[in-house]
């Protein structure tokens, strides 16, 4: 059959089912250029109203996959494993995590992303680094990966091109909270990466993609599902969002962050949230006494060492992971201050996250080129106690007129109360193959 982008977006539109050669169709055309973006915006902003069914998610999924080039690493006698987060504010966890799982004797190639919304990107964290490229063609990501154990970069042009012409398209036109375009962007990204397991971490909370827990549970379900039918053993954690991750929001600053956590010296909420998700990825790949191996790779050094290694190799300067002062850094500075006596009730992720893309730190177009200084450092979090004037969080900037549009909201993000709150559990659920056995 002949299909034509309207028909397609006008049935969507309408609550109708997209077949299967359509879909196919659609995504073809759009990966080679003859479906224009305003068309494919129109069909991702249909899909955020009424979703697809999972036979039209796993035809979506498979064709976003087809659209290029799958890896085969299949000679490598390492397990390959990966981890995906569905991105946060303060979700430094891969950089840390990665080195770590690479150092206990898994491949990790992994295929990252830029920020969304509010939400920060890895890609963009790595390029704090000076010279770190995150652009590499397929040999030079098998070579990597082959020396190391570890390669951290975007998609190429060859893998899943559909993804990376729509998750840009996405970031621009207000259609990022979409699940079924969650879904198939991560997952597509994934199984081109010739895995032998996954561990997804899907965040729920005001800073998350998906506020409310049922939308990340479901999230959650349908990765899973896709991964299992793939023959990729998948695993997902629901973890909370309604707080950054951490101290450090931004780029550089969450550099020196990760490189913290791999001294051995870095926040609680941020090395829990890492050993816990390295305890999966190590499961997967059959190594067993998985806590205790990270743990002596973050006493002995060896993660860090492995983070140097690789940035090395993507041509990055690891002087900085020995003395991230030398990492940007803005040259303006403000500070939030508590207006109250007591307890820290709220420190919202969203708002916080929105501040720091404002001041640059993130993209409101897909044109914006972000600043790696720019940054926030959180001083107070929830449960903490403060007192009238004590400092809630250090921002660094770089536009004047910036920060004046930003302060009252970034102030807003905490509130106080008389009562002491605990702070959220970081992991609420977990979701494997199990769940769909019978």
């Amino acid at each position: 059959m002949a299909y034509t982008a309207v028909e397609l977006i006008e049935h969507k539109r309408d609550g109708g089912r997209l077949p299967s050669e359509g879909i196919e169709w659609l995504i073809g055309s759009y990966t080679e250029g003859s479906i224009p973006d305003y068309q494919m915006a129109a069909m991702a902003m249909a899909i955020v109203w009424r979703g697809l069914d999972a036979e039209e998610l796993a035809v979506w999924t498979k064709a976003m996959l087809e659209s290029g080039d799958v890896l085969d690493f299949s000679d490598l006698k390492k397990p390959k494993i990966d981890k995906h987060s569905t991105g946060g504010v303060g979700d430094k966890i891969s950089l840390p995590l990665a080195p770590l799982a690479a150092a206990c004797g898994l491949a990790v190639p992994m295929i990252s992303g830029r920020s969304l919304a509010h939400t920060g990107g890895t890609l963009d964290k790595l390029e704090s680094i000076p010279g770190f490229t995150t652009e590499l063609d397929q040999s030079r990501f098998r070579q990597i990966l082959t020396d190391h154990g570890l390669v951290l970069a975007g998609a190429s042009p060859s893998i899943v091109p559909a993804d990376r012409r729509l998750y840009a398209l996405r970031d621009a036109t207000g259609t990022v909270p979409s699940l079924p375009l969650i879904a198939s962007s991560i997952m597509s990204k994934k199984l081109s990466e010739g895995l032998d397991g996954l561990v997804l971490d899907v965040k729920t909370g005001s800073g998350a993609s998906m506020a409310r827990i049922d939308d990340s549970l479901d999230l959650a379900t349908k990765m899973v599902q896709i991964g299992t039918d793939y023959g990729v053993k998948t695993v997902a954690v629901i973890t909370s969002m309604e707080q950054p991750l951490g101290a450090a929001v931004g780029n550089a600053n969450e550099i020196e962050e990760s490189v913290a956590v791999l001294r051995g010296d870095g926040p609680a909420d941020v090395t829990e949230l890492t050993l816990a998700l390295g305890e999966l990825m190590l499961d997967l790949g059959g190594i067993g006494d998985a806590r205790s191996r990270l743990e002596d790779a973050i006493a002995s050094g060896a993660g860090l060492e492995k983070l140097k290694e690789v940035a090395r190799a993507h041509g990055g300067d690891p002087a900085v992971l020995d003395d991230p002062s030398l990492l940007p850094v803005a040259p303006l500075t403000a500070t939030i201050e508590a207006d109250d006596d007591g307890y820290v009730t709220t420190c919202d992720a969203l708002t916080i996250g929105l501040a720091a893309t404002h001041l640059g730190a993130g993209r409101e177009q897909q044109s914006d080129v972000i600043d790696p200084g720019v940054g926030i450092i959180l001083e107070k979090k929830i449960g903490d106690l403060v007192n009238r004037g004590d400092r809630l969080a250090i921002v660094r900037y770089a536009d004047e007129e910036r920060w004046q549009s930003q302060k009252d909201r970034l102030g807003s993000a905490w509130t106080i109360g008389p009562n002491r709150v605990a702070p959220p559990d970081l992991i609420l659920e977990r979701i494997d193959s199990s769940n769909f056995e019978h």
